[in-house]
């Protein structure tokens, strides 16, 4: 008997044993847990858009009284006083 052939006869004796008994409530429970992981995922995908919409307005905010787009005055280099 070769490996396939092996395997395919302990699979065939797996399915021709007794089937073990599925829980009355199994479905419920199935449905009951996929709906706390919607639930949990749109809890995060909120809180998700709530932090890049405070980094936005944190930035914005920044951006007004920082104002990087000004030039910086040039007191770089040294006055040319007695020429």
């Amino acid at each position: 008997m070769s490996l396939p052939d092996r395997k395919q006869e302990e699979v065939r004796r797996m399915l021709d044993g007794p089937h073990p008994v599925v829980p009355p409530d199994l479905a419920a429970r199935a449905a009951e847990h996929g709906r706390q992981l919607l639930a949990r995922r749109r809890v995060v995908r909120a809180a998700v858009w709530v932090v890049l919409l405070a980094a936005a307005v944190a930035f914005a905010a920044w951006a007004v009284v920082a104002q990087p787009w000004v030039v910086p005055p040039t007191d770089t280099t040294p006055p040319l006083d007695g020429w």
